[in-house]
C-alpha cells in the first residue's frame, strides 16, 4: 500500500506547493532538488522577458498567464489545462509537446511567438497615425495684457505676458479661450515644432461662453497645418485626451482621462451656466485654450477651467462641442458674437404636492413657477410672477426644472434656451390661473445691473471736487476686494450683485470709489465704494446722467445723497474751481471718461 501511495502522493503534492511558493519564489531556487524539476521555476523570467518588448500586448499577457502554472508541476503537467489557455492557432502546435523534456523547447518557441506578434501592433499605430496629424493643429498662444486700473481708470496697469493652448480650425481661424486674450495689446501664435511666432488678429471674444476666435494673416501660418474636425458629444466614461502647452515645460503635453460628468456648469469667466463635460484628465495653467480629442482624434471639447480644492483631485472641465458651434455658428451669421440669449426670469421648483394643488396644477402637470420677471426682458410683456412654465418650445419641464437629455440623462431647461440665438423665437406654453396660455417669445441678451464684464473697453469715471464717480462691475469688485470679493465686498453691493434687477437698459451702479483728499473735500475722506442715489433731489441712473446733471448745475450747491442715508454738500463754484487743481496734482488728463464725452 505505501509503495502503491507514494506516487499518487507525489501527482496529489505537485498542486500545493506552487501555491505556495510560485507568487513568492518565483525566481528561487531553495526548494527541494524535485520541486524546481517540476515547477521548471528558472523559467517563468525566460517566458517574461518578451514583456519588455510588447508591454501592452494582449497575446503577451495570454501567454504569460500559464508561466506561473508551468512553474508548478501538476499545471505543467496537467496539459488540458494548457491546451485550454492557449487557444491561439500559434499555441496549438506547441501544446501536443507533452513530454517534459521537451515542454522547455516548446517555451521557447512559444516567447519567440511572443516577440513576432502582429495582432495587436497594427491597431496601436492607427491610433498614434489618427492622433498625430491632430497634435499638428494644436499651437501655442502668446499673449499681451493691458489690464485696466480701477483705483486710476484714467491710465492702465502695468503689461504682462502669458501662454496658453489653442488649435486650427477651418476657415484659417484658430480657437483659444477668451480669458486668454482677455484685455489683449497683441495676439502670437506658434505652431508645434516651428520656431516662428505668427501676430494674430482677434476676430470675435464670447465672454459667456469663454471663447474666443482667431486668424492669421501669414500664409505661410497656414502651410501643413489641418483643420481639426469636431466629433460629436461624448457619453459618461469616453475617454478624452487633453492636448496643450501647460506649465512646466516647452514643448506640447498630454494628459488622458475619461469622462465623469455632463452637466450644466457655471463658467467661472462668463459668470454664466452653459453645458459643459467634467473629466478626470490633469487640466493646469497653460492647458487653456486646447482642444480634447476622443479615441478618434476628433476635437470633442476646450479646456477651460478646474477646480481646485482640498478635497478634490482631477477635477477638469471642458467646453463641448454644441457651445463651440454654437459660438462659430453666431460669429457666421451676424458677423459679430451676439450672445447666448436666456430667459429674464428667476423660477422656483414645484415639487412639493401642496403648492402644486395651490397653483392650480392637475396630477398629470408639471412645470416650474415664475418668481421674479426682469423689467427690460422682452419676456415680461407676455410673462407674470407665478405663472407656472409647462414647456419650451414642445418640450415638457419637469417639477425640478429638468428635461430629458439622453437615454438615462436629465438635464436643466436652461440648457433649451441655450442653444436658441439672439432674436430667434421659441414657442412657450404657461399656466396662469388654472388656464393654459401660449406665447412666442423673442428671446434676447439681458442687461444685468452689475455687468460681468466691461468687455475690453475702459472703465468709465468722472471726477469733481476729488470725489471719483464710476460704475460697478464684477471686474472693479474683483479689482477692489480680490478674487474672494463675494466674501468681503461690502453687503449692499453684494446684494445688488446677486438680486437687483436693471429697471431700464441703460441703469448703472453709481458709487463714489474714493476721494483724492484736497481743502474741498475735507470730511469726507473716509467716503469708499458708497452708491450716489440722488444728485440735488433727481434720482441718479447711470454715470453720463451724472456728470451731465453736475456739469450743467447752476445751483449754489452739488448735493449728493449717498447710501446709508449720507449726504455731502460742496459750494459749486468753489468744487468745480478745485477740480483743475486736484486733476493737475495727480496728472489727471481729464475730469472724465471719454465715453462720457461723447
Amino acid at each position: 500500500m505505501d509503495s502503491h501511495e507514494a506516487p499518487k502522493r507525489k501527482r496529489g503534492r505537485k498542486p500545493k506547493p506552487p501555491a505556495v511558493a510560485a507568487p513568492d519564489n518565483g525566481n528561487h531556487d531553495s526548494a527541494p532538488s524535485p520541486k524546481p524539476k517540476r515547477g521548471r521555476k528558472p523559467k517563468p523570467p525566460a517566458a517574461a522577458s518578451p514583456d519588455n518588448d510588447h508591454p501592452s500586448s494582449p497575446l503577451a499577457a495570454t501567454v504569460d498567464t500559464p508561466d506561473p502554472g508551468s512553474s508548478s508541476g501538476p499545471r505543467g503537467r496537467g496539459r488540458k489545462s494548457r491546451r485550454g489557455r492557449h487557444e491561439l492557432p500559434s499555441d496549438a502546435d506547441v501544446a501536443p509537446r507533452a513530454p517534459s523534456p521537451t515542454r522547455r523547447g516548446a517555451q521557447k518557441a512559444a516567447a519567440n511567438i511572443k516577440v513576432d506578434v502582429p495582432a495587436v501592433e497594427p491597431l496601436r499605430w492607427e491610433q498614434v497615425a489618427r492622433v498625430m496629424p491632430s497634435m499638428d493643429a494644436v499651437v501655442k498662444v502668446f499673449c499681451v495684457h493691458t489690464e485696466p486700473n480701477f483705483s486710476m481708470p484714467w491710465q492702465r496697469k502695468r503689461q504682462y505676458s502669458s501662454s496658453s493652448s489653442g488649435f486650427v480650425i477651418g476657415g484659417r481661424r484658430v480657437l483659444t479661450n477668451a480669458h486668454s486674450v482677455e484685455h489683449y495689446t497683441q495676439v502670437k501664435l506658434k505652431k508645434r515644432g516651428s520656431d516662428t511666432k505668427y501676430l494674430a488678429t482677434v476676430l470675435a471674444i464670447g465672454n459667456e461662453c469663454d471663447i474666443a476666435l482667431l486668424t492669421v494673416d501669414d500664409d505661410e501660418f497656414w502651410k501643413g497645418v489641418s483643420p481639426l474636425e469636431f466629433g460629436s458629444l461624448p457619453t459618461l466614461q469616453d475617454a478624452v485626451t487633453v492636448v496643450g502647452y501647460p506649465i512646466g515645460g516647452d514643448t506640447i503635453s498630454v494628459t488622458s482621462g475619461v469622462v465623469s460628468r455632463i452637466e450644466i456648469l457655471s463658467y467661472v469667466h462668463g459668470s454664466t451656466e452653459l453645458l459643459g463635460l467634467q473629466i478626470d484628465a490633469a487640466i493646469n495653467s497653460g492647458n487653456s485654450g486646447g482642444p480634447a480629442f476622443n479615441d478618434q482624434g476628433k476635437c470633442v471639447g476646450i479646456a477651460f477651467q478646474s477646480l481646485k480644492h482640498e478635497d478634490a483631485e482631477n477635477i477638469g472641465y471642458v467646453i463641448p462641442t454644441p457651445v463651440i458651434k454654437h459660438f462659430i455658428q453666431d460669429y457666421e451669421k451676424s458677423g459679430v458674437y451676439t450672445g447666448f440669449p436666456i430667459l429674464g426670469i428667476e423660477w422656483q421648483k414645484m415639487e412639493n404636492p401642496d403648492l402644486r394643488k395651490a397653483m392650480g396644477m392637475k396630477p398629470d402637470q408639471k412645470g416650474v413657477r415664475i418668481r421674479r420677471i426682469e423689467p427690460t426682458a422682452s419676456e415680461s410683456g407676455c410673462m407674470q410672477p407665478s405663472d407656472i412654465i409647462l414647456s419650451f418650445d414642445g418640450i415638457d419641464i419637469a417639477n425640478d426644472g429638468t428635461v430629458p437629455f439622453r437615454h438615462g440623462e436629465r438635464i436643466g431647461f436652461s440648457y433649451l434656451v441655450s442653444q436658441k440665438y439672439t432674436g430667434e423665437k421659441a414657442h412657450v406654453k404657461l399656466l396662469r390661473n388654472s388656464k393654459v396660455h401660449e406665447f412666442n417669445i423673442k428671446l434676447a441678451i439681458h442687461k444685468k445691473l452689475i455687468p460681468a464684464h466691461i468687455k475690453g473697453r475702459p472703465p468709465s469715471y468722472y471726477i469733481v471736487a476729488g470725489f471719483v464717480f464710476m460704475v460697478v462691475s464684477v471686474p472693479y469688485l474683483r479689482s477692489e476686494y480680490g478674487k474672494d470679493y463675494e466674501f468681503d465686498a461690502p453687503v449692499k453691493l453684494l446684494d445688488k450683485h446677486l438680486h437687483a434687477m436693471a429697471q431700464s437698459p441703460d441703469e448703472q451702479l453709481v458709487v463714489v470709489s474714493q476721494v483724492l483728499v484736497a481743502d474741498i473735500n475735507i470730511g469726507y475722506e473716509e467716503l469708499v465704494n458708497t452708491q450716489v442715489r440722488a444728485f440735488n433731489g433727481k434720482p441718479v441712473n447711470n454715470l453720463k446722467q451724472l456728470a451731465t446733471m453736475v456739469e450743467d448745475c447752476n445751483e449754489e450747491f452739488l448735493k449728493f445723497d449717498m447710501d446709508y442715508d449720507q449726504v455731502v454738500v460742496l459750494q459749486t463754484k468753489t468744487a468745480k474751481a478745485a477740480t483743475q487743481d486736484i486733476l493737475a496734482t495727480h496728472c489727471i488728463p481729464s475730469s472724465m471718461s471719454d465715453d462720457l464725452k461723447a
